[in-house]
């Protein structure tokens, strides 16, 4: 049966065989012992890293340094309020915090200032905070993340892709009252130049 460790782009983290393109955490949220969730999150650092790093190989939800997530793709993570960790991905950690400057009109940010940003648009009342979208979805920038209803969609090149747990399809309908799951911040950083990482699927759609 596999472990309740897959992330969604509402932050939700479900069970699924699943694994998608990138692993990450929060902090250490699980019991060792049952290897089953006690909360959601533990620390503000809500990371997006490599499933593959130095030939290094983890127990998942084993010991106690860290609870073991993983994303369908980098979208997703954004979506989910995580960035990039500047350990395992310091190249593209650097670019991001670059593009996340420039686009919020920031100099000199260390990862914790981006951190209590994140954390504060991300969460609301312990769950997911949703945001008005601010211009029409044909402009937003690629790896933009929807919500409408229950369903989560990927915007690339200004069309809709319904999210899944194993990849993105085009969505059924025009979305017609979406609101933004990427928070502001982290978009204003991929306007202003970043590129996620996207899952295969998107590209194929």
């Amino acid at each position: 049966m596999p472990l309740q460790n897959r992330v969604t782009p509402t932050g939700d983290i479900i069970a699924t065989p699943h694994r998608g393109m990138f692993t990450g955490n929060r902090g250490i949220i699980h019991d060792p012992a049952t290897k089953t969730l006690t909360r959601r999150w533990a620390s503000r650092a809500w990371l997006t890293c490599l499933c593959d790093f130095r030939g290094w190989r983890r127990e998942v939800m084993d010991g106690r340094s860290w609870t073991e997530l993983f994303f369908l793709d980098e979208a997703t993570a954004f979506a989910a309020g995580h960035r990039p960790c500047f350990f395992c991905r310091r190249h593209d950690a650097n670019r991001f915090r670059a593009a996340w400057e420039k686009g919020n009109g920031f100099a000199n940010v260390r990862a914790g200032d981006i951190d209590a940003v994140l954390h504060a648009e991300r969460l609301s009342g312990g769950k997911k905070r949703l945001h008005a979208l601010a211009r029409p979805l044909q402009e937003l920038p690629n790896g933009v993340m929807l919500q409408e209803g229950n369903e989560s969609y990927l915007i690339v090149a200004g069309q809709a892709l319904r999210w899944s747990p194993g990849g993105y399809r085009q969505a059924e309908s025009a979305l017609q009252s979406a609101m933004l799951l990427t928070p502001p911040s982290t978009v204003r950083a991929l306007s202003a130049g970043y590129r996620p990482v996207l899952h295969e699927s998107a590209i194929g759609c």
